[in-house]
This record gives structure tokens, C-alpha cells and sequence, in this order.
């Protein structure tokens, strides 16, 4: 979301980064706050591990970090670090990635010509969809634009008879909304110039309202029924977890995600702390 996001609304990229990064592990550690409770009242809800798992020798265990874990944790690193400190840009960063993986998988001795040729398929497939998702919405917004919608949209939310306050509620509704129903995408390249310009003549500094935008959209990923995690858990998830059960148990990490839009939009430097501490 903030790769797509920095460049359509001429925010830095880097800067979105490092202002994600506190909010990131509030939630984080809300969601393990929440499991801890659940399971304190429940402890059924969370068995403990098997007397296997629990005896592995700690050498076995370092080096199952060093081999699976340090590698991948070092490459995701390098990644958004050259973003955070203004190395590279965002595209050179993928780049660095994706050599990165290929180097990784050659060390894993994993890579083989019919693998890298399904990578290079997918790649493009998944590419393909997701321009052609970009390009629909593009054309749609530029259309929306070009016909003047988009002053006949901010000058009736401006025109509401409610404070600051209401207007940048009312615009994070309609994002939390749009997400149950659309394509995260989508949704940025349809209110992205819309309500930019709006939080502009409110006053509002761009880096906040851009990743309280971004916090409400992951929403998105919950919001039954269009909820990528939910599709994702059901793909993985034993035969006798059902659809339903996946709703019914994302409910309170929805609430919690907008406890923590309540906290960041009452606390601005939360996501402020660590952007306004950037060389600019």
C-alpha cells in the first residue's frame, strides 16, 4: 500500500516507512495482548507445544535460526533499509530483493531453470492482473477527475456542517467501507486524489493522514466478505475450519485494528515520532 501510495500522492515513500513502523508493533502487541487473554480464559483455545518440540537441544535450535531464519530476516532488512535511508528507490529495492532471493535460493540449492521459469510465470501473471487492475481504476479516476467530480466531492464534504474532525471521519468510513467490497487498488487510486486535496485545506500533515488512510484500508484484509487473510486462512487451514468460523474469529482483531485508529488519530506523533526524526 505505501509504494502505491507515497508516489500518488507525492508523499516519500521512505517517510511512510518509518511513520508504519510504531503503529505496526502497537497492533502487533494489541493482537498478543488479545490471544494472551483468550487463552488465559480458555486455555484450550491455545494448547501448548508437544514434549518433542519442547526438548530441542539450543544448538539445534541456533541453527535452525542462523539457516531459515537470519538469512531471510537479513534480505527483508537490506530491502527497507535502503528505502528508510534514502539508498535506493523503491523499484531499485525490489530489484535488490529479487537478486537477493535468487542468491538465497542458489545457496539453498533450490534454484533450478523449471523453477525460475514458474517464477518468471507467475511474476508476470500477478504483474499483469495488478496493472490491469491499476490501469482500470486509472482510467476511471482520470475520467472522474477530468469532468470535475472530484471538486463537486471536496467542495460537499467541505461544505458539511461539522467540525475538522467529522470531515476526516466521514472520508476514513467511507474508506473502511469501500474495503469490505473493493481491491485495496482500487481504492487507492479512487480516493487517493480525492481526499488528498482535502486533508491539504484541512491543515492536516500529509504523513499522518496518509497512514491513517493505510491503517484503516488494512482493515481491508479482515472485512468480510472481500478479505484477502480470510481467503488466504481458508487455503491453509484444516477441512474442519469452516468459512464461518474464520468470520466469527476476525471480528475482534477488526475492533482492535480500530481501537488502534482511535489511538493513532488522538496521538499524532505515534506515526510522527519517527518520520519528523528523518534527514529531510
Amino acid at each position: 500500500m505505501i509504494l502505491v501510495y507515497g508516489p500518488m500522492a507525492g508523499v516519500s515513500v521512505g517517510k511512510l516507512l518509518m511513520g508504519a513502523f510504531i503503529p505496526g508493533i502497537i497492533l502487533a502487541l494489541m493482537y498478543i495482548v488479545y490471544v494472551l487473554i483468550i487463552c488465559y480464559l480458555k486455555p484450550e483455545k491455545g494448547p501448548g507445544i508437544s514434549d518433542e518440540d519442547e526438548i530441542i537441544p539450543l544448538k539445534r535450535k541456533l541453527k535452525l535460526f542462523a539457516v531459515s531464519v537470519l538469512p531471510v530476516g537479513t534480505l527483508i532488512l537490506a530491502v527497507l533499509g535502503s528505502i528508510f535511508f534514502g539508498l535506493t528507490a523503491p523499484t531499485e529495492a525490489a530489484a535488490l530483493g529479487c537478486f537477493g532471493s535468487l542468491l538465497l535460493s542458489l545457496l539453498y540449492r533450490s534454484l533450478t531453470l523449471e523453477k525460475l521459469k514458474g517464477i518468471i510465470y507467475q511474476t508476470v501473471k500477478v504483474s499483469s492482473m495488478v496493472f490491469l487492475v491499476v490501469v482500470g481504476a486509472k482510467i476511471y479516476t482520470s475520467v472522474f477527475m477530468r469532468l470535475g467530480c472530484s471538486r463537486v466531492v471536496e467542495n460537499l464534504i467541505m461544505a458539511l456542517p461539522v467540525p475538522d474532525w467529522g470531515v476526516l471521519l466521514l472520508m476514513f468510513l467511507i474508506v473502511f467501507i469501500m474495503g469490505a467490497f473493493i481491491d485495496w487498488i482500487g481504492i487507492l487510486m479512487i480516493v487517493v486524489p480525492l481526499f488528498t486535496p482535502i486533508a491539504a485545506n484541512l491543515g492536516v500533515d500529509a504523513i499522518w493522514f496518509a497512514m491513517m488512510i493505510i491503517i484503516v484500508m488494512q482493515t481491508s484484509f479482515l472485512t468480510p466478505p472481500f478479505a484477502y487473510s480470510i481467503f488466504y486462512l481458508k487455503g491453509i487451514a484444516p477441512p474442519e475450519v469452516t468459512t464461518w468460523d474464520i468470520y466469527r474469529g476476525v471480528f475482534p482483531f477488526i475492533l482492535i485494528q480500530l481501537l488502534g485508529v482511535i489511538l493513532f488519530y488522538n496521538f499524532p506523533q505515534i506515526i510522527l515520532f519517527l518520520p519528523n526524526m528523518m534527514v529531510k
